[in-house]
């Protein structure tokens, strides 16, 4: 199934990130991590952006945000996000002028590129389009997520214990719970792509921390109580060498 397919056909790609208790924690923790490091009013360009759900709350900060996806539902959506342009294109061939970006964001290229060739000629476009000293922010996701979701919410039967113990050895995500096939990083291997593509001063921090698939058991109505020893979690391990792969994905940042 392609990406248009997909994304046309699954869940609303706009609600992802408030659909699920992780989804939440996903965002709140994207959003403070983002602004840790992002200049002010900076010129941003969100390859891959989707819907724009970052692109909309970055442009309210006063960036001045240019959205780009292959997927031409998500680019109408996002056009709609006040201060926020868009349009289709692919994170391997950016229609951007060389040096002209304070910062890109490749918050879902990597994982559905799954081949390094092709995860590499995304970097190398974001490198190209970036001004010197120019932020890179690239998400992967964990390669422990379907072990950690399946063993705490029950799920974890013996047909899923083979593609689970797969993509953790290999990152080859099969799609078995629920998504598209996809290629799942290890926050060793993220910081070695982004590092091999010419980027400098990568570091790589875990998302979520290790307290979301408890959130998705407590359910939405829970929330509220328990975002914020969560995200008090996520700090504490967000660089911690044995806990950052816990997260369900991991944020790369950089400069070129």
């Amino acid at each position: 199934m392609d990406l248009a397919t997909h994304y046309a056909t699954g869940p609303d790609e706009a609600r992802r990130l408030t659909r699920t208790p992780h989804g939440r924690l996903e965002f709140l923790r994207t959003r403070e991590l983002i602004r840790r490091f992002l200049p002010p009013r900076a010129r941003v360009l969100d390859a891959g952006g989707g819907t724009g759900v970052h692109a909309a709350w970055l442009a309210a900060d006063g960036h001045e945000v240019h959205l780009l996806d292959p997927v031409p539902a998500h680019a109408g959506q996002a056009r709609r996000h006040p201060g926020v342009t868009a349009a289709i294109a692919d994170a391997r061939a950016l229609p951007v002028a060389g040096s002209r970006c304070d910062a890109v964001l490749l918050l879902g290229p990597l994982y559905h590129l799954v081949e390094r060739a092709d995860r590499a000629r995304a970097l190398a476009e974001a490198r190209r389009v970036l001004r010197p000293g120019g932020l890179l922010v690239a998400a992967g996701i964990s390669r422990y997520l379907s072990l950690l979701e399946t063993a705490t919410t029950g799920t974890l039967t013996p047909d899923r214990e083979e593609p689970i113990r797969a993509v953790i050895t290999t990152g080859a995500y099969d799609g078995h719970a629920g998504f598209v096939p996809t290629h799942w990083h290890t926050a060793t291997e993220l910081h070695g792509e982004v590092s091999d593509a010419g980027f400098t001063g990568t570091a790589v921090f875990g998302v979520e921390g290790p307290a979301w698939p408890a959130l998705d058991v407590a359910g939405l109505d829970r929330f509220d109580d328990l975002a914020e020893p969560a995200l008090r979690a996520a700090r504490i391990a967000e660089r911690d060498p044995h806990l950052v792969d816990t997260s369900a994905h991991l944020l790369a940042f950089a400069r070129r």
